[in-house]
């Protein structure tokens, strides 16, 4: 009897042993992805899309959206006025330089670390961090402060701009469209009104450009209370098993990470530097180019060839041509996103400054944003073929963008028009390619990963075309200002030796620059004003005309984009914990 129990005993162990065997040898092979929490709708507690968690997480991702745009979107179109008022500092142009090298970096690396962590202290740290720089701003004595403070609120945003994948895992795969539309709607007053709401705290209120930080200040500490009480993702013992943490940390990326972080950090520096702060042809600009580029060259192949265990950047995400195509057409939407909000807010100071007061500028440059705001509404209803809806809107959106080169001094309104219209086409194009990007990957259980990749693609492609825009513009400037303006002034009766201090008093705009241009008279100054203008309209027209190039490429990449159909399904990749439920690993299979 005790022998038949012994064999028994022994073949239970056994058995036992070989389940276990085969359980680690799978585990061993997804380790770094964890375990996987996806549920099927219809399996999630009763109630849960009201619960307190869920609805305050949906807050939380969405307000502090809001605020990761405004942490320089509000600022961005008073900046000459921040600049007068705690200035002048030649290093002005730092502030946007800080918010934006440190998102970039960022958002690959809460993408990438909160996959394999655990988002919850990611975001809340993020929030309570931006919140922390929009003090520094709200308090700065000058422009050194407000880079400081600049620099921690893009540290921050690095996490708030992480929208994509953050409510997307939350919600049902086939919601993810109307998900971002949600989170989309938190920027309508720090992205599509910015301008307005900037000039109104500047031109009508006591506390001037600060009261966008105070603002700021109040959002920032509303969403980092809301992320805290109510963003219960799992945490890295759910998602790993206790006592892994260690090993993690052991075998995390740290060569690549800085590879990463120094090639992205010193090329977008190089390129955002050169015609602005440095000349092109300079060592600053050339340094950090070559330097930034060996970085980022270095970084792919030790991804590659490394072997490592928990890679930056796992390679075979890149071998997903769909995910590759998505993230292509997203960055060259927000290519052409970048190229209104350059040069719309510009022209509509110089060509269009007409005679409405104060607030005109603010709200007129508010049309490219609000169209952007438009276009990602309307699109989030239409989910379904993918791959006919991008190269649709795409190239419509395009060609409204390139007839903005038809626009002249006269065309106020036409220009206005063409403007909305082409934001809000690739407006419908960055929702639907967000979301794609989002869904087409092989393993949800990376979404953060992909989308942090993404990101920082988004912001690299982006500030390249971005500075190709802006170094068009000052070239063709350099050229059809000297030769509009002079003959026209000249010709109007205004002595040569005037026409030098005429230029800066037009760039000026104050009335002791125009007093000392001597010899000048209302009608000569109402000549060499239309003639500036005509110049701009020429310069802008060659800039619009060159977005045609980088607007092809993203026309032929879009009759590849992916058709996701059939991944819209009703499943949730992560189930928030509710109240009660334990931090740690109880849920989790021990092996």
């Amino acid at each position: 009897m005790a022998s038949i129990k012994d064999d028994a005993h022994v073949d239970t162990v056994s058995h036992l042993e070989t389940v276990s065997n085969e359980k680690h040898e799978h585990t061993q092979e997804e380790v770094v992805l964890g375990r996987d929490f996806t549920v099927a709708e219809s399996e999630l507690p009763k109630g849960y899309f009201t619960s307190a968690n869920f609805l305050g997480s949906m807050f939380a991702i969405g307000a502090s959206f809001g605020c990761g745009v405004g942490g320089f979107g509000l600022a961005a179109p008073v900046l000459s006025f921040i600049n007068a008022d705690i200035g002048p500092d030649p290093n002005v142009s730092w502030v946007s330089l800080s918010y934006l090298l440190t998102n970039s970096i960022g958002l690959l690396l809460v993408g990438r670390l909160s996959d394999l962590f655990g988002r919850r202290w990611f975001f809340i740290g993020g929030n309570a961090l931006a919140t922390l720089g929009c003090i520094v701003a709200a308090v700065a004595p000058n422009i050194p402060a407000l880079i400081a403070g600049e620099t921690l609120i893009g540290l921050g945003a690095a996490s708030q701009l992480s929208y994509a994948f953050a409510v997307g895992e939350l919600v049902p795969t086939t919601h993810r469209f109307i998900a971002q539309a949600w989170v989309f709607a938190w920027a309508i007053p720090s992205s599509g009104f910015a301008p307005a709401i900037a000039y109104a705290f500047v031109f009508q209120t006591s506390v001037g450009w600060r009261g966008i930080f105070y603002l700021l200040i109040a959002l920032n500490a509303a969403t980092t209370l809301a992320w805290f009480f109510f963003y219960k993702p799992p945490t890295f013992a759910m998602k790993h098993g206790a006592g892994l943490k260690t090993q993690f940390l052991k075998d995390f990326d740290y060569i690549g990470t800085l590879l990463f972080t120094m090639g992205l950090l010193l090329f977008l520096m190089g390129i955002s530097w050169g015609g602005t702060l440095h000349p092109w042809k300079s060592a600053h600009v050339i340094a950090t180019i070559v330097i930034g580029f060996a970085c980022l060259a270095g970084f792919f192949i030790y991804e590659a060839y490394a072997g490592l265990k928990e890679p930056l950047v796992p390679m075979h995400l890149l071998k997903n041509m769909s995910w590759n195509i998505t993230v292509l057409l997203w960055a060259l939407g927000a290519a052409v996103y970048y190229a209104l909000a350059i040069l719309w807010p510009s022209m509509v100071a110089v060509l269009y400054p007409s005679g409405h007061g104060v607030m005109w500028a603010g709200w007129v440059s508010c049309i490219s944003n609000s169209g952007i705001l438009f276009g990602e509404f309307v699109g989030a209803f239409f989910k379904r073929r993918t791959d006919i809806q991008i190269p649709i809107v795409f190239t419509i959106g395009s060609v409204f963008l390139a007839a903005m080169a038809s626009s002249t001094v006269e065309t106020p309104v036409r220009a206005a028009i063409f403007v909305f219209l082409a934001a809000a086409f690739i407006g419908w194009n960055e929702i639907l390619n967000s979301a794609v990007a989002t869904i087409c990957i092989d393993d949800q259980r990376q979404i953060g990963t992909a989308t942090g990749i993404a990101g920082s693609a988004r912001s690299f492609i982006s500030t390249i075309c971005s500075t190709i825009y802006t170094v068009i513009l000052s070239n063709r400037l350099a050229a059809t200002i000297p030769a509009r303006v002079p003959p026209a002034l000249l010709s109007a009766g205004l002595p040569a030796s005037s026409i030098p201090a005429f230029l800066s008093a037009i760039t000026l705009g104050t009335s002791a620059a125009w007093s000392a241009v001597e010899g000048l008279t209302p009608a000569i100054q109402a000549v060499g004003v239309r003639a500036y203008q005509e110049a701009n309209a020429s310069a802008y027209s060659t800039v619009f005309l060159s977005t045609l190039a980088f607007c092809g490429v993203g026309i032929i990449s879009s009759f590849f984009a992916p058709n996701i159909d059939r991944l819209l399904n009703r499943d949730v990749v992560v189930q928030l914990r509710g109240k009660g439920e334990a931090d740690g690993n109880e849920s989790v299979e021990k092996v």
